[in-house]
Parts: structure tokens; sequence; C-alpha cells
């Protein structure tokens, strides 16, 4: 266990925040952020790993045969949002809140899950490794983000991602599978008559995917939803255009691989003019069993249950895994974003009993006086 308190382990991680915060790290340029988390694991005497703008590092005890535990989250950031009305990259606190660029979508919770591993890092005979991952990209769901690091990891047996979740218990995050969506048609001169228009035999398409309904549906995730985001077409007024482009945003529930989703779409509307190409396929939906003992663990303590429409790098993992962080996911990505500092306290404390009590961590002198601390 950490010879720091938790409430010390807590300011440091607030004072990391804040140095990420004035940092920008928008994904693939991640290099200073991963410097700032290179110095907490120096200056807290942690051995780790990097590779690009991942960093990782296990617990001090790991022993080759135990089951591992994942900790996540990532460091890399949107733009933003043109309406700021603050310096995105000046953490300023006010009122209680941290303002900053990546405050909430997911410093707060990187920096929570980092205190925590601290706090285990020299933890004896526990019976998971830990391993925790700070990654990069994930907002872009690059190529050398948490996907590239899992090969130099054991095989998790179940993860935590940091996300904002207000601390709840997300079980269930949706898959996502977007579209490149091609209809063609007659082009010609628009003053001539064309019963075989791209932009009209388009209609068709779009009324599919606002009308069709997959058959199941989670009890967690509910239904799969797919909408049309974009449209394209033509370049001149007097011009039928050859064809007519759509994208669209599939929310794939866990009920169904994206491979199955893009069949039933293929099957319901390609045809000799309509034809449907993935961008990929690898962001799958993922869970965990409500009756795991991370899952029980946070309900033990008052937490509650839900499944999760937005997506996250639990997409690239194989094992069980659990959404969970401090902060509101309707933040992410908005102007002037924040986190209440009371919700990254919060969130150090819960994910520590958590652990605790999934890990049966039984140092009960030290870790139960410490916790008695908060």
């Amino acid at each position: 266990m950490s010879l720091k308190t938790i409430h010390t382990l807590t300011e440091e991680a607030i004072l990391l925040l804040k140095s990420l915060i004035a940092t920008p790290s928008f994904s693939s340029e991640e290099e200073n952020t991963a410097k700032l988390i290179e110095a907490w694991f120096n200056n807290n005497s942690i051995s780790f790993k990097r590779e690009n703008n991942n960093i990782w590092a296990f617990n001090k005890h790991f022993a080759e045969g135990k089951p591992t535990l994942l900790l996540n989250s990532h460091h890399d950031t949107v733009k933003p949002n043109q309406a700021y009305t603050l310096d995105p990259f000046e953490a300023i606190e006010q009122d209680g809140k941290l303002f900053g660029l990546g405050s909430n979508d997911a410093g707060g919770c990187l920096v929570s899950l980092i205190a925590t591993f601290t706090f285990f890092y020299e933890a004896e005979n526990l019976p998971y490794n830990i391993v925790m991952v700070a990654s990069a990209e994930e907002e872009s769901s690059g190529p050398n983000g948490l996907n590239s690091v899992l090969k130099h990891l054991p095989e998790p047996d179940c993860a935590i991602v940091g996300e904002p979740t207000e601390m709840q218990l997300a079980i269930a995050e949706k898959g996502l599978l977007v579209l490149d969506v091609t209809v063609t048609g007659t082009p010609g001169h628009a003053a001539h008559p064309n019963d075989d228009m791209a932009i009209y035999n388009t209609l068709k398409v779009i009324e599919w995917f606002r009308d069709y309904s997959f058959e199941k549906v989670s009890d967690v995730l509910g239904p799969v939803k797919m909408t049309v985001t974009q449209i394209n077409a033509g370049k001149q007024h007097n011009v039928v255009p050859a064809e007519c482009n759509l994208v669209v945003d599939v929310r794939v529930n866990d009920c169904y691989t994206n491979l199955e989703v893009l069949e039933t779409i293929k099957s319901g509307i390609e045809n000799g003019k309509v034809t449907v190409k993935p961008r990929s396929l690898h962001l799958n939906s993922s869970s965990i069993a409500k009756e795991h003992a991370l899952v029980q663990a946070g309900i033990a303590l008052g937490r509650t249950t839900y499944g999760s429409p937005t997506l996250s790098d639990q997409s690239v993992l194989s094992c069980q895994s659990l959404k969970l962080g401090p902060g509101l996911s309707l933040r992410s990505h908005s102007a002037d974003e924040f986190i209440y500092i009371n919700e990254i306290k919060e969130g150090v404390e819960l994910y520590i009993k958590i652990l605790s009590q999934f890990l049966n961590y039984t140092t009960k002198t030290a870790s139960e006086a410490t916790l008695k601390q908060q």
C-alpha cells in the first residue's frame, strides 16, 4: 500500500489534472501530457513503460499466473468547442469547479485512477495483478491508442475504464459502426426528365434507416440506433449528380456484433444502385455481468447500474469491462468544460473502496485507517 494517505494522493491528483489541462494534448499530439504522467510515476518510485504516447505500469508485486485487472483512462482531448468563453488551456478553479479542456473527459477519471493505482502499487499478496494504462488517441479511435498497447500486457481478466459516469456503474456500452452509403442514379441536365436521380433514390434509403427496427432489444442498452448524420451530392444547380453519399452512425447494443448488424443493413438496402461500406468493424459493444464481483462491490457501496450510449476504449477490449469515473458525460466536449473538485475526491475514495472489496484487501490496520481519514 502507498505510504501516502488518500487525502495526499487526491490533492496531488488534482494538481496533476491542473497541469494536464494547461498542456494541449489533442489526439496523436499527447507527447507533453505523457511527460507529466511519467513524472508522477517517477515521483512515486513506480516503474513504467512507454510506447508512443501510451504509458503503463504494473503493481510492484506482479506475479505470473495471477489474473489481471486493467485500469485505463485516456489523456488525449478533442479540440475546444468554438463556444468556449474561457481559456480551454487554463485550469480555473471557481465555485468548487475546475474548468479546462479535458477536465471532465477524461482528466478527472485519469488522475483518480492513477492515484488509486498508486495507493495499491506496493500492496502484497493481492489476488489480482493490477496494470494501469494512461492511453492516447481515444478520442480519434487512432491506431496508437490502447489497442496498440494490449499486445504488451497479459490478457486482462476484467477492466475498469475511466470515463465520466458520476461514479455510477456503466455495465454495458454500445458499439459503433460508421457506414459510408453510396446511392447512384442517372446523371444529366436538370432541365430534362429523369426518373432515376441519385438524390431521389436516396430518399428511400434514408427512410429505411429511419424506420427499420432490429428485433433484439437489450435490457441494459435498449435498441440498436441508426442515424443518418451526413449527406452530400451535386456540384452545380443545373447538373443532376451521378451519386449521392450518406454517412450513417449506428450504435450497436450487446445483442449483436457489428458484423451481424452490417449484414442486416446490407441485405435490407444494397442493390445495383446502393452500396454500403463500413469504416471499421472493431468498435463492438462491451459489457460486464451484473453478478461480477467488481459490479457487486460498487452496488454494495450504493452505486447504481446502467447502460452507456457513448463509446470508449472498452470497445477494443475482449474482457469484461466496467465504465466508471467521476464527472458527468453530458459535459464532455462542451464549451467551458469542468469537473467539480469534490467529484475527484469522491472518485478516488470510491475507486479505492470498490477495489479494496473486489481484491479482498485485508491489510485492515493500514487500509481502513487510511479510508477513515476521508
